[in-house]
């Protein structure tokens, strides 16, 4: 049965959910505690359907999608296409999965080409191989001593296949005979992250740019820029400055409008830079120093309360605002041991 989508209820809840004129919600499940579940939007297009993101590679996600799509009189085999705002796994891998089955294509930003390269290139085996000079740098010795010992269940690296087209930055998607799509690259998140405007119909199709209750990660990824948190900060002010919408999250609930939400991360990133700076002055002087000042989540948990994989992108998270910092001037950085020691 298709319901109209309730911002009130439970997001996470499986099913198929009307948040706009042909436009669907899908959520499916991750095998996580933190996110709980992906949103699929999926919308009728030429001889088939168009869904934007997929889901991840898991028999529980490819049966629900399946369901779903059985909802809206389709099949897995009538998805002519996947637009895929970022390459984490969650959002790629089932659309490659399903690709090699069905022979539906896979878009994905340009600008995620060296994160999808680094990825086939690293050993499979060593999950945070690309963090670790990172967190080294950061003074996470610990940590990272405590990552190497973790060794994740081998996956299926097909998964990780090219996509069959690149989308560029203000790129025009046709979805059926009369909407519009513009692809508006927002990197940040990751370095070819993408959103999709329906300026036309008043939505965003926002990925994990924009979402309505938590903030994205910062700089975890395989290929990570110099600066991502510069980059993710000037990504929100260009959506800020774009047409306000309803605000379609790749997780959470559907119900809140753009600038709202933007405005709200907005304010959240300065009082962290705010409370960043203070711990330097207070004689904090590595990214992980500065970890163990700071709270994390929205229940306000302490750094060592965290399990490695939430700790890992809690002193990434810190060191890409310490670099905001250093761009700023409001603090000057140094290497000692091959640390950054940071000082006001």
């Amino acid at each position: 049965m298709i319901l109209d989508d309730d911002p009130s209820g439970d997001w996470t809840q499986t099913g198929v959910f009307r948040c706009a004129a042909d436009v669907y919600r899908i959520p499916l499940p991750l095998p996580m505690d933190g996110l709980r579940a992906v949103n699929v939007y999926a919308m009728p297009d030429a001889e088939g359907w168009t869904l934007i993101d997929s889901g991840w590679a898991l028999a529980q996600s490819r049966e629900l999608l399946a369901a779903a799509l059985d909802e809206l009189g389709a099949g897995l085999g009538d998805v002519r296409r996947f637009l895929v705002t970022h390459v984490h796994r969650d959002h790629y891998t089932q659309a490659v999965a399903l690709r090699r089955e069905f022979g539906g294509r896979v878009a994905l930003g340009l600008g995620e080409k060296p994160g999808l390269d680094e990825v086939n290139r690293v050993d499979e085996h060593d999950a945070f191989q690309a963090q670790r000079s990172r967190l080294l740098r950061a003074g996470a010795h610990v940590l990272v001593e405590t990552l190497a010992k973790l060794r994740p269940e081998p996956g299926d690296p097909s998964v990780w296949a090219a996509p069959d087209d690149w989308i560029t930055d203000g790129e025009e998607i046709a979805v059926g005979p009369d909407r519009r799509l513009t692809a508006v690259e927002t990197p940040g998140h990751t370095r070819g992250h993408l959103v999709f405007a329906d300026d036309a119909a008043g939505l965003l199709f926002a990925g994990d740019h924009v979402l309505p209750r938590i903030t994205p990660s910062i700089g975890f990824e395989p290929a990570p820029t110099a600066n991502p948190l510069g980059a993710f900060l000037a990504s929100l002010q260009l959506v800020r400055s774009r047409p306000d919408a309803d605000l379609l999250p790749a997780h959470g609930p559907v119900g809140m409008r753009v600038h709202e939400r933007v405005d709200a991360l907005l304010e959240h990133h300065g009082a962290r830079l705010d409370a960043t700076l203070a711990a330097v002055r207070e004689g904090r002087h590595s990214a992980f120093a500065v970890a163990e000042a700071l709270t994390w989540t929205r229940h306000e948990r302490r750094l060592p309360e965290l399990d490695p994989f939430n700790s890992m992108l809690a002193i990434l998270e810190t060191a890409a605002h310490l670099d905001v910092l250093v761009e700023r001037g409001a603090v000057t950085v140094a290497s000692q041991g091959g640390v950054a020691h940071y000082t006001t």
